[in-house]
């Protein structure tokens, strides 16, 4: 069970950390054609949240320090998740919005697992 958490944990960091910095390098107005019901502003925001998050799923274990985070930034991630998958479905996504679904249920496997089956040891 901790192979299986450590590999989806580093596949999510992975995701997320690309994810919050796409909305860095990419034109705000790009971004808001995309998602018209956003502002840049909120957009930069979550970025910040998908980059915290991710290293939030990788650093407190590798580390062996503050262990408790992991379970945190996954939960965290699962809202933007529900909101990433209600915004899919309004812009008329359908199938797309499986992505963030899936997604998010990860992030929940992440965040009871290390919560509850296999916890991270440490302060």
């Amino acid at each position: 069970m901790t192979y299986a958490l450590w590999i989806v944990q580093v596949l999510l960091a992975l995701l997320f950390i690309f994810s919050g910095v796409v909305k860095f390098v990419m034109p705000v107005e790009e971004m808001t054609k995309q998602m018209p019901m956003f502002s840049g502003l909120f957009i930069h925001f979550i970025g910040v949240c998908e980059i915290l998050g991710g290293l939030g799923l990788v650093l407190p274990g590798l580390f062996r320090t503050k262990t408790v985070l992991t379970p945190i930034a996954a939960s965290c991630l699962v809202v933007i998740m529900i909101g990433a998958t209600v915004v899919t479905l309004q812009i008329g996504g359908g199938v797309k919005a499986l992505t963030p679904a899936v997604v998010g249920l990860l992030l929940i496997f992440v965040a009871y697992g290390r919560g509850r089956l296999a916890p991270l040891r440490g302060s």
